[in-house]
């Protein structure tokens, strides 16, 4: 009998010491270890971006102002050529008949700089464009001065050498060598394929290989394009990724942003019920003034308040059961009639507010309960 008691009792034991092992291994550990694995709330996200600290790719932009620079010199690359090719020229046709001078040194560099701007300042202006496009895309119009702000973290050397060993860095390489090993693949592939063709620039006419080289060169330039432009749009969605991940929040960190944002629950629920306490009292304070108290008799109490200077009755204080009682109470106590009108009682309850008039529909009801109450004051009286 003995035996079977202890047996059963540490079979109970070792029961419970399982369920309680269960409970424990299946507790919600985030709560202690702060685990970011909540989706960034709309504050947070702003707030970031008030930082400047947004989801952007700069394969993008690099890629698209490539793409936009060789385009363009596709495109004026005969008129770049002509202007640059009759500037020279009249250069050296005149070198052996110019003096050179202040004056003449002066205009030569002027015409330099006319010149670049001519053959330049199209592509450069093709780049600032297409450069403010693409950002203005990636993320819009963003002003912040936090970027501008020293961080002394960014000069520690403790600092710098974990970011050189960060997973970010280690991306960065990563994409770096598969870029150049995408790139270096095309531009080998492309060279086998014009191996017949680079031969013959030797025995070309200037002009004609400078034509030949420029077009094999565009051509080139724009498979590379091709290319970097799938691995731009890699590179952005991994930014964004990275972005959005970087964002997350823990459960404690969402319930301290309620808190700022919202405020305290009990300390709101505080300030409503101070809020209630102080409409109580001034409600109460309103009573003594009122002409007649009408009640259900039990359950609901409204106190009305009606001189020759306003439009309609008013209703000064309202309540039920408990608090219809405490009306009766000071009514009673500063000699203010209570008459009982169940029908009246119950419409006027719901629809008006305290403050408020009756409506007109009502008029005619609470007519002859103050007709009442008036002449049961002057034969008082």
């Amino acid at each position: 009998m003995v035996l079977s008691t202890i047996f059963i009792a540490s079979s109970e034991a070792s029961r419970q010491f399982k369920d309680n092992q269960y409970k424990f291994n299946t507790f919600d550990l985030q709560l202690f270890n702060g685990e970011k694995t909540e989706d960034a709330t709309p504050k947070r996200k702003e707030e970031s971006r008030n930082k400047g600290q947004v989801a952007k790719s700069t394969e993008i932009s690099a890629v698209f102002i490539i793409m936009g620079a060789f385009y363009t010199l596709k495109l004026l690359g005969v008129s770049i050529y002509t202007e640059l090719a009759g500037y020279m020229k009249a250069i050296f046709s005149s070198l052996a008949t110019t003096d050179f001078t202040i004056n003449s040194i002066h205009i030569l560099f002027l015409n330099v700089i006319l010149v670049l701007l001519k053959t330049v300042f199209p592509i450069l202006l093709v780049i600032m464009v297409i450069a403010v496009a693409v950002n203005y895309m990636q993320v819009g119009v963003i002003f912040s001065t936090n970027v501008l702000m020293p961080d002394f973290n960014k000069i520690n050397p403790l600092t710098g050498f974990g970011r050189l060993f960060s997973k970010r860095s280690l991306v960065e390489l990563v994409k770096a060598i598969f870029k150049v090993a995408i790139i270096g693949y095309f531009i080998y592939r492309f060279a086998i394929s014009q191996t017949a063709n680079i031969p013959k620039l030797i025995s070309m006419e200037l002009i004609d290989s400078l034509k030949l080289a420029g077009s094999l060169t565009i051509d080139l330039a724009f498979q590379i394009i091709a290319v970097m432009m799938v691995l731009a749009a890699c590179d952005y969605f991994y930014q964004w990724w990275e972005h959005n991940q970087s964002l997350k929040m823990s459960k404690q960190e969402i319930k301290e942003e309620f808190k700022q944002t919202e405020g305290n629950p009990q300390i709101k629920g505080k300030i409503k019920e101070k809020q209630r306490a102080i409409a109580m009292r001034r409600m109460m304070q309103e009573i003594p003034k009122a002409d007649v108290i009408v009640t259900n008799p039990t359950h609901l109490a409204i106190a009305l308040k009606y001189d020759k200077n306003m439009s309609a009755p008013v209703v000064l204080a309202k309540g039920q059961d408990f608090l219809a009682e405490r009306i009766k109470q000071v009514a009673r106590e500063n000699k203010i009639v209570v008459v009982e009108n169940k029908p009246l009682a119950r419409a006027l309850y719901p629809v008006v507010e305290i403050g408020n008039v009756i409506p007109p529909e009502l008029y005619q009801a609470v007519a002859e309960v103050l007709a009442y109450v008036y002449r049961l004051k002057k034969r008082l009286s």
